[in-house]
């Protein structure tokens, strides 16, 4: 087998689950042969260098050889190898340190420290020990 079309070389060596998300990744321009985006359709062979975009990381896989057939994940390690560079691993620990990168500020549930700052401002207030029972 000289050549493989990369939507299933990409499922058969389990970067994606099933071959239909691994076709529209390549529809969704997630997907590059050598820097080049590519169709589902495209043939790869042996030596290639794939990058998969799979935010906030783009993997880099080398092809070192062809199935067609899904193998099991022990067996990965002789169909690819992995020559992501180091600094995106790095961009996948700053999103995990951050947290809620994509929430925008005052939506949805607070933070526990956000909790804390309310907890703070509204015992604040009591404490003042003003009546306004009286008019202004």
């Amino acid at each position: 087998m000289n050549e493989i079309r990369i939507d299933k070389w990409m499922w058969a060596t389990r970067i994606f689950k099933t071959r239909t998300i691994a076709m529209e990744a390549c529809k969704k321009n997630r997907v590059m042969v050598n820097g080049t985006v590519v169709k589902p359709s495209r043939m790869i062979k042996v030596g290639d260098t794939i990058q998969v975009r799979k935010p906030p990381m783009t993997y880099s896989f080398k092809a070192l050889d062809l199935t067609a057939n899904r193998v099991g994940a022990k067996l990965v390690p002789s169909y690819l190898e992995n020559v992501t560079p180091p600094e995106q691993y790095e961009l996948l620990e700053l999103q995990k340190i951050s947290g809620f990168v994509d929430r925008v500020r005052g939506t949805g549930r607070p933070t526990k420290k956000e909790r804390r700052d309310l907890d703070s401002f509204s015992s604040s207030d009591t404490e003042d020990n003003f009546d306004f029972d009286f008019d202004f």
